[in-house]
């Protein structure tokens, strides 16, 4: 094959001299007279032998001087030697690397590759010195020689470096290979290691304790693939094998103490156990701060706490997950927000303690970042539960202790008049008794339920960090809308962007409302207050501040109302305040821009929530809302009517303005002047005023609008007197919903047949929600007050035999214990007395 390739190689022929011709003496050569004459005629074709170089032609035949013709068949030998060797120094020639050329195919279908001879150069050279030979000078033959010597030099130090580039480029691409090879290798190799030191440690953790270490230094890997598996690995070991308790370590007296060697091997089980796992968590807290493992460490800390928060070292996995609670990235805050409710609502794991270090680190975090936190750091605290009669408990304890006490009491006194020959039984029932106390104290100590001091403790820590936390968040936002508004001396519109904590704590403050404490409901109601009128045109103090949202303002009213609802109207505080920012705020709403199931909230909570409103003030309501319900969306607009139409149910005067007459109908008494744009409700002079917007909204594209205003209209008539039983948030919900399938089609036919056409499926179902059939309210509380009572009565009578049956089967039993014990105590008398008389 070798031989092929050279013959295919394209190189450098060395040229040979002819041969020389035989030679002749002058005297044999003859010229004729006819070959002179032709000469000397024919000038012109035989003038170029007078212009031959005769002295060049002797040169050439006569290139070797002084050599005899044998003498010049040895030169013609050794040269013909010569060419000879280096054919067959040809033959060895070198393939070239396929890494750096591509195949030849041939004519014949053969695909080879090229070679090269490792003696082309020199030979080329030494052919290059057999051409010279015609005899130089002495100069000549010197420069001739440094001139190839410096050829020569030139020629090896180009074939050194090409030699040497070559095998660098070929080992490179070897140790690269190599390189990947054993990465893989390794990698496959730590993979089979982690597992079978985690498949040993699952199967037997006492015996194989050592290996946590072993996995550990896995995480301290080079190969960052290697340390995610490790970190992984040791969470679903420390998962399986931690304890249910803490561990305590222990102290220097009790090593010096002797112990068995089952108490040894526990001690250095649990000492090896927590020495790993803080290892462990080190690691963890270290590769946080670095991007390429931030959610792996976060997934593990998270998965630990919420698994095992009654082990060792929680103070430490809570402060890393509440410091990742409002983080940028979602994935890591809904991680970690999920994990937090978690151990709020799942107690029974810790007793309650990891959910008020939780609480207090959630205040603190808050502190630190000046409440420019992302929502969802304070919408966790929505998850909390508080018991109400953790109280009641306590008194029953309270008299079960008093009672043990008197029985304590009496048992001492009875023993006290025993006669002194039980002294070692009673010694004896002491250490008992000590002996029990103790294991109750040491499993009370173990076990995750705390008594009722302790639960009441920790529910009052929780409460006031929680509310520590909510108070600060209005505090803040009081201070920086007065900041702002002062700096910037206009309105602006800012929004929740400026307190991104305001909602979340309003919603929180609704939920505990009724846990606050009635020496801060009153600052409480004055924050409320001041929020709610920022940004109206009512509000004329020196603090006026422009950048709460409509939304927001809405939220403050609502918490306002459920503050006081949920304390039963403890405090005298006067709400009209609230009253009027609400009839403010209905104009100042827009759909797109606010929430409308916050506005809907309100309305139910503020009118229809079973209160006596004033009579100019339920109709300034009245009026606003028929106003709004013209101007905004079917959802809104529902919300409204129904509102409404609650409010004219309870206030049977307030429907004068369904008539037509000048000044809104008969109302006795002097009427107020109708203000439209007053600000407060109570000097709108509504009353003076006629609901005309009812009859544009009784032609509302929407059917169940049109038809509630139609139904709204008639109410003064005696057969329409229908009390609705949907909310304001229902109606919204309702139509909301609706609104992606409802169409309206206004090709063709007049209005009224468009609206006949597009009721048949939407109208039924709507009307069906908010607008039911009439019937007699009287009748139907009449037959659900004797259904209840049927009910319960079946209950009691039931709850009533079944203690009565208890009762009757404890005082057989006690007075057949009676009958067996009379005997005894008699037989017990008569000997007594017959002892005491044989000792007088």
């Amino acid at each position: 094959m070798g031989k092929g390739k050279g013959k295919g190689k394209q190189r450098k022929q060395i040229i040979l001299p002819p041969e020389l011709p035989p030679e002749i003496a002058d005297d044999d050569i003859e010229v004729s007279d006819e070959d002179l004459q032709f000469v000397d005629e024919n000038k012109d074709y035989a003038g170029f032998v007078s212009r031959l170089d005769t002295h060049s032609i002797n040169k050439q035949v006569t290139r070797v001087e002084g050599v005899n013709e044998d003498a010049l068949e040895a030169l013609y030998e050794k040269r013909r030697r010569k060419t000879l060797e280096q054919k067959e120094n040809e033959k060895s020639v070198v393939q070239v690397d396929p890494v750096d050329a591509l195949p030849v195919k041939s004519l014949d279908g053969e695909v080879y590759y090229r070679t090269f001879s490792q003696t082309a150069e020199v030979t080329e050279n030494e052919g290059d010195v057999d051409k010279s030979v015609v005899k130089l000078t002495k100069a000549e033959r010197r420069a001739k020689l440094k001139k190839t010597k410096k050829e020569a030099k030139k020629m090896g130090k180009e074939l050194a470096k090409t030699e040497e580039v070559q095998p660098t480029q070929q080992e490179a691409a070897l140790a690269e290979v190599k390189e990947d090879l054993t990465a893989e290798e390794a990698f496959e190799a730590k993979k089979r290691k982690l597992a079978e030191l985690g498949m040993a440690l699952l199967a037997d953790p006492e015996a194989n304790i050592k290996s946590l270490k072993d996995i550990l230094q896995f995480a301290k890997d080079g190969d960052h693939s290697i340390v995610k598996l490790g970190l992984l690995s040791l969470l679903a070991v420390f998962k399986d094998i931690i304890p249910g308790y803490r561990i305590r370590l222990p102290t220097e007296k009790e090593l010096e103490m002797k112990v068995s060697k089952e108490v040894k091997k526990m001690r250095f089980y649990e000492s090896t156990l927590l020495s790993a796992y803080k290892g462990y968590l080190q690691k963890l807290l270290a590769l946080e701060k670095q991007p390429r493992f931030h959610h792996v460490v976060v997934r593990c800390i998270c998965t630990l706490l919420d698994a095992v928060p009654h082990f060792n070292f929680r103070e430490s996995l809570l402060v890393a997950v509440v410091r990742n609670i409002g983080s940028s990235d979602d994935v890591v805050r809904r991680i970690c927000c999920s994990t937090i409710k978690s151990l709020f609502t799942s107690e029974g794991k810790h007793g309650g303690e990891a959910t008020v270090e939780a609480v207090r680190l959630i205040a603190d975090h808050v502190k630190v970042h000046d409440c420019q936190l992302h929502p969802d750091s304070v919408e966790v605290l929505m998850s909390l539960s508080f018991d109400d009669d953790l109280g009641k408990p306590e008194v029953q304890e309270g008299n079960n202790k008093m009672k043990n006490k008197k029985n304590k009491k009496r048992k001492n006194f009875e023993e006290s008049n025993q006669p002194q020959g039980n002294d070692r039984k009673r010694s004896k029932q002491e250490t008992i008794a000590k002996m029990k106390e103790e294991v109750a104290a040491d499993y009370k100590a173990v076990s995750y339920t705390p008594d009722v001091e302790e639960r009441k403790r920790m529910q009052s820590e929780t409460l006031s960090a929680v509310f520590e936390t909510y108070f600060r968040i209005l505090r803040h936002t009081m201070q920086s809308s007065v900041a702002s508004s002062e700096a910037n001396g206009n309105i602006t519109s800012g929004g929740s962007g400026a307190h991104p904590l305001l909602a979340p704590c309003l919603s929180g403050l609704g939920k505990f409302s009724h846990l606050i404490d009635m020496d801060y409901i009153g600052d409480l109601m004055n924050y409320l207050k001041r929020l709610a009128a920022r940004g109206s045109s009512s509000d004329s103090s020196a603090q006026k501040v422009q950048n709460l949202t409509v939304s927001e303002r809405l939220r403050c009213c609502i918490v306002a109302f459920k503050v006081m609802r949920g304390n039963l109207d403890a405090l005298n505080v006067d709400l009209q305040d609230f009253f009027v920012q609400l009839y403010n705020l209905v104009l100042e709403f827009r759909p797109g821009r606010d929430e409308g199931e916050v506005l809907a909230e309100a309305l139910k909570i503020m009118l229809c929530d079973d209160r006596q409103h004033d009579m100019q003030k339920a109709a300034a309501f009245i009026k606003r809302l028929a106003t709004f319900a013209l101007c905004f969306g079917s959802a809104e607009s529902m919300a409204a009517l129904v509102t409404l139409k609650q409010l004219l149910q309870r206030n049977v005067k307030c429907r004068n303005l369904l008539e037509n007459d000048a000044g809104g109908g008969s109302v006795s008494g002097s009427i107020a002047k109708y203000q439209p744009y007053g600000s407060d409700p109570s000097l709108s002079g509504a009353l003076a005023s006629v609901l005309w917007e009812l009859n544009l909204l009784s032609k509302h594209y929407h059917p169940a609008i049109s038809t509630l205003a139609s139904g709204i209209s008639s109410m003064n008539s005696a057969q329409n007197q229908v009390y609705i039983s949907i909310s304001p948030q229902q109606a919204f919900k309702n139509l909301l919903l609706e609104a992606g399938s409802f169409e309206y089609n206004q090709q063709g036919g007049t209005q009224k047949s468009n609206k006949r056409k597009g009721r048949s499926t939407a109208l039924a179902s709507t009307l069906a929600s908010v607008e039911p059939p009439p019937v007699d309210e009287n009748e139907v509380s009449k037959k659900l007050r004797r259904h209840f009572i049927l009910l319960w009565d079946i209950k009691e009578n039931e709850r009533l035999r079944g203690e009565l049956d208890r009762t009757t089967s404890a005082l057989q039993l006690y007075e057949e214990y009676k009958k067996q014990r009379k005997p005894a105590t008699l037989k017990n008398k008569k000997s007594k007395k017959a002892r005491t008389t044989v000792g007088m």
